[in-house]
Formats: structure tokens, sequence, C-alpha cells
């Protein structure tokens, strides 16, 4: 049986991967394993996304806490880092979001936090797991007054709205925004920070009914929000994904700027500052190469992790670095919280925006962005990981590094959270690196269907 737990938490097509029953053992081993050492009852605070299946499986989640003597918080439609940051402030021990982040609506998932917001090591996912395949071996079931009881809290989204606020300081006033939802977790706290902080709001894709979130929209589907800035002659676009621990922006000439591209923006402001801890910046294996050649030209060292914003933090947390993230936008602020951020992003972007009075197309120019071109190859969720077993594959990859060596990179690494291999090349000619990204994807394909 393959891993349950991805690189972002247990994922799956809501009601046939991941059904009731699986969430409410997740709920009974993780609320079990998270809290065994505390002396006292404890307590889960539970967030989820706007899709449809959010009410089954966190309710599912929670009856299942509640079943090991557990208390549940229900906190509703919030973002990710929200549930982050309320499960640090309320000093509950433990968080847990239901979300699929930037995937279709039929999926979904659920990622645990411990009682310091952050999200779980390997060993403590593998407990869990494990609990779980041994039928709740050793968990023992309250009767009575043992069981535990669920709490319902629809103001908590203010006081990570107010966070968000207090954390930048930052007048928005005469900027005009335009802010593509997703149909997701930020369409009320993105929308109001924004507001309380003066700027003119132009939102979009903010109406979700369950259905529609991520749907052509958001930090994946761009091409309405880049639009729209041009039209509405806006300041910036900002794009967030479905629960919001992702962001992208759009400057003023309707161009994507990507989370390499916001980080080397915020990161070499930060360190102008003096407020750029280690005068360091963790990036994954993905971040482009034009993102390297900025930091040695800025005096910032990058320190790079394997993809998955968990691996950013690990390593956050290990040198003593205040920002990391991914080129797909979700950016950490560690001195502000403990995972990626969508709001506190954009926040810091802002802020820069306001504080230089440049527009966000200079201020983006600091680093080149050197062609890239990513294709998908769709293969069984069971075999994903084993696509270097088939020598075809093997040679095929082999001979693209030694084309490329010098000039660009191959990188090829099967997604934590989709059914897929996804290749990367890097290199000077663009057309070049399309045509053969897509012939080695048509191989794996083919070969591992």
């Amino acid at each position: 049986m393959a891993r349950l737990f991805g690189t972002d938490g247990v994922r799956g097509v809501a009601n046939e991967e991941l059904t009731p029953f699986l969430a409410m053992q997740l709920g009974q081993a993780g609320a079990y394993v998270l809290t065994k050492e505390n002396q006292h009852r404890p307590t889960i605070m539970v967030g989820c996304d706007t899709r449809i299946s959010g009410d089954m499986l966190a309710n599912a989640l929670m009856a299942g806490a509640c079943s090991v003597g557990a208390n549940a918080v229900f906190v509703g439609v919030v973002p990710t880092p929200a549930v982050a940051y309320l499960t640090r402030k309320y000093k509950v021990d433990a968080g847990v979001v239901i979300s699929a982040s930037h995937n279709p609506v039929e999926f979904n998932g659920i990622k645990f936090f411990d009682g310091n917001g952050y999200k779980l090591p390997d060993e403590l996912e593998d407990e869990i797991e494990a609990l779980i395949k041994s039928n709740m071996e050793g968990i023992k079931f309250p009767t009575g007054s043992g069981v535990g009881k669920i709490k319902y809290r629809t103001d908590a989204r203010e006081e990570y709205i107010n966070h968000a606020i207090q954390s930048v300081n930052l007048d928005l006033t005469g900027k005009k925004l335009v802010v593509d939802c997703a149909e997701g977790a930020s369409f009320y706290t993105s929308i109001e920070a924004l507001k309380e902080l003066g700027a003119e709001v132009i939102a979009i894709h903010n109406n979700p009914d369950g259905t529609n979130i991520n749907a052509n929209c958001g930090s994946t589907h761009m091409g309405e929000l880049k639009a729209r800035v041009v039209y509405e002659k806006a300041d910036m676009g900002l794009a967030f994904d479905g629960d919001a621990d992702r962001f992208l922006a759009v400057d003023e000439k309707g161009e994507i700027v990507d989370g390499d591209q916001i980080m080397a923006i915020v990161g070499n402001h930060m360190k102008k500052k003096g407020c750029l801890k280690q005068d360091t910046i963790v990036a994954t294996v993905m971040s482009n190469l034009g993102f390297m050649l900025m930091a040695r030209e800025h005096d910032i060292e990058i320190k790079q992790t394997k993809v998955g914003d968990r691996y950013v933090l690990e390593e956050m947390k290990a040198i003593g670095a205040n920002l990391g993230g991914e080129q797909s936008g979700h950016i950490i602020f560690l001195d502000e919280n403990t995972t990626g951020d969508g709001l506190l992003s954009a926040l810091h972007l802002l802020e820069v925006l306001v504080e230089t009075g440049k527009p966000l197309s200079e201020l983006a120019s600091i680093m080149e962005v050197l062609p890239q071109a990513l294709v998908n190859a769709k293969v069984p969720n069971h075999k994903k990981e084993k696509y270097m077993e088939y020598p075809e594959i093997a040679n095929a990859i082999a001979e693209l590094e030694k084309m490329f060596a010098g000039e660009g990179r191959v990188l090829i690494r099967p997604s934590g959270t989709e059914p897929l291999v996804r290749v990367m090349i890097e290199g000077k000619d663009q057309t070049l690196i399309e045509q053969e990204a897509k012939k080695l994807a048509n191989l794996i394909q083919n070969i591992m269907l």
C-alpha cells in the first residue's frame, strides 16, 4: 500500500479515495498521536476551504476526534495559514485543514498542524498512518462524559485579518488592486484586509458556491487577471489559490510575477533594511537559475531543498532564516506565520511597492527569469515514484542531462499530490526545451501507463 501522506497531507478524490470513513480514522489517529502526552482533554481546531465536500469531511474528522475524547473547534471557511496562526494563538493542541489547495473541486485533502502551527514531520505522519493500518490498536474509546464535543467559531477569521494587517506597516491609500480569490478560502479575508488598509479593490472570482473553486481562476489560471489589471489600469493584480497559502502577482503591464521574483524583490528589500536573517533565502530545486544569479549579485545566500514548503520550513528553522518559499508562490515569512501565507506575501510585496515608489514591473526586473518548460506526464499514482526503474526512461533522462550540461538543467520529480511525473527543463532556447520536455513526458507516460 502506498504511503497515505503526500507532501501536503492526505489527498484524493473526495468520497472515493478520501472517504468520510478515512477522515474519521484520521481524526481518531491524529487526535490521539498529537495529544497523547497531554494530561488534559485535548482540543483540535478545524478549518476548511470552500469546496462542497469540506462539510462532509470536516464533520467526519471531528466525529473521529471526539470519539477518542478530544474536543474540536470548527472555524469554518478560512485560509490554511489562518488555521496555523489560530492554532498557535489559542494554544490548542493541534490544527487541521480540510483542503486540496489548487486542485479541482472533486479533490480534497486533510493536513495537520501541531500545537505550534507547524506541519507535521514524516515520523508523526507515519505514526498516524500506522495506527490507522492497525485498526486503532491500543486506542481507548471513552463513553459517557469522556466523549469530546464540538464548538463552532465563525469570528476567528477576523483575528487572522487583524494579525496580517498588524504584521506589515502599510497604507494602501491610492493603490488600485485587482484580486482573484480563486472562488476559495481568501474570498473574504484578503478583500477585507486590503480594504481596511485603504486600497481600492476590484475583486474577481470571490463568489464561491462549493463547486467552482480553482475553476479557470486563481494562481493556476491567471489569464483573466492579467487582462483585467491592464484594463483597469491597476497597480497590481493578486492571485491566490484555493486555500490561500499561495500567492502570485501581476504587474501593471499584465505580466506575471512568480514566487521566485516575489522572494527576490522582498528579500532584497529586507536585506537593505537589515531584517533578512542570515542574509539567506531558502528555496527549492525548482527555483529558476535567474534567482540564483540575482542572489549572487546582491550577496544573498540561497539554500535549496527538495520540493514542498514543509521542507523549506524545516531548513528555515534549522538555519534561523525568516524568508523562504517556492516558485509556485508558497512563501513563508517565519517571523509572522509558520506556513506559506498568501495574504502576508501580498502585503510584504505591496510594502516594497509603497516604500520604493516603483512600479512592480521595475521591481521585478531585479532578476532575469531564464526560460523553463514544465510538462506533466500522467501516470498511475502507485507507480509515480518508480520512473527511474524503467531503463528506457533512465537512459533518456541521462541523454538530456548530457545535452543541457552547462547550458541549463533537467529536473524530473513525481508530484506529491497528483498522479503525475513532472518534467522540467531550463535553458536558453525556449523552443528546444519545450520540445525536449514534451518528448520526455510523452515517453514517461507511454511507458508507465
